[in-house]
């Protein structure tokens, strides 16, 4: 008598979990604020100043900060309970928002404040990303990331388009109100959704220098992690097109709108394909495809120089975005690597290099934009992302892959002796 294969996760399954649907509210409550205040405060200094390389470091103002805070402060959500790390890191960001709304702010203050509410993020969002793994495991996890991701680039979608129009008809400062209002809201949530952990590393010390040395010994002491790292890091190079959407759109003779279209439209593809690549296609399939994928996101970017129209350019963003549903397949694999007590260390290095990363991409372009077109920068930063997704790929392809403690090709011979071994071959799957 033959075993019935085992049935496969579902998104259903996924929000059954009510510590899933918590922590989903509250990231769709906090990314819908944060976006909404990143590029109304954006737009707001591409308006005052019609400075690409300003509009640049306005927007980096939501990325820079995220260094000092990852690299210090993600250890702590391994040292405290995660549930009670997320919660102050809200009603902290929170505070610092209602700051900004004090009447006579100066630009170069609200700023400041926003590079102080992106420092408080890295611990907050290392505690998310440690704990998710606590409350859905096995192929759910990958599910659960597939919807947290598709939801925040929605998330951007809407924030990109109600920052364009806060901007044009009522202002920044009603953006600032609501995101300070959504982390108030969040912290409720976790603390009622969310049930109370210990921390992970008890035991571990309160240095942060020691606890960063540790993270940086687990993330870079094995190959596999350091090639998913730097998959993953490539989003610096696919997602130029948002901070260069201003100066971009201005060149389209487009204004605050057309700019928030044009960051909107880069996030829709992916938010569309993501859960529908996890949900049908199996852990493995994911990760043979992830480094060809990864080359898609950057290498599409190119037609860009040939400076088409907003549309045809809002298609091209979106397409590019699409191929990034990659990440899924390297965040998954990355978790299932990590030791639970090192785990929320690990993912603020990670974040931290991705979204200085982003940052430093951002300023980097906004200053080439000033001598030369924007579509000719995000063109030659597609290329060069491209370049580098081309060497990790053949890295990948050439290191049988691992999907927790199982290399690719373990997984293949155990579903090999399918028949001669059913149990063996439920495991493979």
């Amino acid at each position: 008598m033959s075993t019935p294969p085992a049935r496969r996760a579902t998104f259903h399954d996924v929000f059954a979990v009510r510590e899933f649907r918590a922590l989903w509210a509250a990231y769709v409550l906090s990314a819908v604020g944060d976006r909404l205040a990143l590029v109304a405060l954006t737009l707001l200094v591409y308006d005052r100043t019609h400075s690409p390389l300003l509009a640049a470091v306005a927007f980096a103002a939501g990325t820079l900060p995220y260094l000092v805070g990852a690299l210090f402060l993600s250890g702590i959500a391994d040292r405290f309970p995660r549930r009670e790390v997320m919660v102050v890191c809200d009603l902290l960001r929170a505070l610092l928002l209602g700051a900004m709304l004090l009447p006579g702010m100066p630009l170069v203050a609200l700023v400041v404040l926003l590079y102080a509410v992106t420092a408080i993020e890295s611990p907050f969002d290392a505690a998310r990303s440690a704990i998710l793994r606590d409350v859905v495991q096995g192929e759910r996890y990958a599910l659960a990331a597939a919807v947290l991701q598709s939801t925040f680039r929605l998330m951007i979608v809407v924030g990109a388009v109600a920052g364009g129009l806060v901007v044009a008809f009522v202002g920044a400062r009603a953006a600032l109100g609501i995101d300070a209002a959504t982390f108030v809201v969040s912290a409720a949530v976790l603390q009622l959704g969310v049930r109370a952990r210990p921390a992970a590393a008890a035991q571990a010390g309160p240095n942060p220098l020691l606890q960063l040395r540790a993270g940086v010994r687990v993330v870079f002491g094995d190959r596999a992690l350091r090639t998913l790292l730097m998959l993953g890091w490539l989003a610096a190079f696919y997602e130029i097109p948002e901070g260069l959407a201003a100066p971009y759109a201005g060149r389209l003779g487009g204004g605050p709108v057309a700019a928030g279209l044009l960051i909107a439209a880069s996030q829709v593809g992916a938010a569309v394909a993501t859960p529908i690549f996890t949900r049908q296609i199996g852990p493995l399939t994911r990760l043979r495809w992830m480094g060809p994928m990864a080359v898609c996101a950057c290498a599409v970017l190119l037609v860009v120089a040939l400076r088409p129209g907003l549309i045809v350019s809002m298609a091209i963003f979106a397409l590019s975005n699409t191929f990034a549903m990659y990440q899924i397949a390297a965040n998954t694999a990355f978790v299932e690597r990590l030791p639970n007590e090192r785990r929320a260390q690990a993912f603020g290095l990670a974040n931290a290099g991705l979204v200085v990363g982003q940052g430093l991409a951002f300023l980097a372009a906004g200053a080439a934009a000033e001598v030369v077109p924007p579509s000719t920068v995000i063109a030659l930063c597609g290329g060069l992302g491209a370049l580098m997704a081309c060497g990790l790929a053949l890295r990948w392809r050439d290191m049988s892959p691992a999907v927790g403690r199982h290399s690719a090709r373990h997984l293949g011979r155990q579903a090999s002796l399918a028949r001669q071994a059913p149990v063996h071959a439920a495991r493979s799957r």
